[in-house]
């Protein structure tokens, strides 16, 4: 316990030194940029408010890209004054270009803190392994018994007429072919040698 107490205290030491010396340093850069009295006080509070932004959205989980991209500006931001103040930079003639930048951070640390606190997350992508929904059997409808239909009797065929001096003949014929082949003579020898149509050969089959 005491151990991890050491290390959170150190850690903690470690970071109020840096705020304070980063603290200081963007106090110097802005009032050299012409940034005089409670502005250039402003300037430093700034840019830690979006270092802290951009660190939140990184352990939020959510569009790091968009936290690592506001981090690393603000880090720039907070590195480029330390750097500068180092005695790299003649604070008493500050060149136009980094006066035009100091002048345009409030804008760029408004526009990232607001990305950065008001942009809703991408919502979650439905996983692809998804379990199937089993489908619900259909209850199939009642058959309904539908009218019935009697059948139609089939309408008999009426014999045909057959004359009396064809009947003559056919049993004339009839007689032949039984002497000759000691057999009845058959409708369709009949019809045969009489020439005329099977109903009418029947009818007269019948006859004889």
């Amino acid at each position: 316990m005491r151990a991890y107490l050491a290390r959170v205290d150190a850690v903690l030491v470690q970071a109020v030194i840096a705020a304070a010396l980063s603290f200081a340093h963007l106090h110097d850069l802005a009032s050299a940029a012409g940034q005089n009295g409670w502005k250039a006080w402003a300037y430093p509070v700034s840019v830690d408010l979006l270092l802290v932004a951009a660190w939140r959205r990184l352990r939020s989980g959510a569009s790091k890209a968009a936290g690592w991209c506001w981090f690393v500006v603000a880090l720039a931001a907070s590195l480029g004054a330390n750097v500068a103040t180092a005695g790299l930079l003649d604070l008493t003639d500050v060149p136009a270009w980094l006066r035009i930048l100091v002048a345009g951070w409030p804008a760029v640390a408004f526009l990232g803190g607001t990305l950065l606190a008001h942009t809703a997350p991408a919502p979650e992508t439905a996983s692809a392994s998804a379990e199937p929904t089993e489908a619900v059997p259909v209850p199939a409808a009642p058959k309904t018994a539908g009218p019935t239909t009697t059948p139609e009797p089939e309408p008999q065929q009426s014999s045909p007429h057959v004359p009396a001096a064809l009947v003559n003949h056919a049993r004339k014929l009839a007689d032949d072919h039984h002497a000759r082949t000691g057999s009845p003579i058959d409708p369709e020898t009949l019809r045969a040698r009489l020439g005329v149509p099977a109903p009418l050969a029947d009818a007269i089959a019948s006859r004889l």
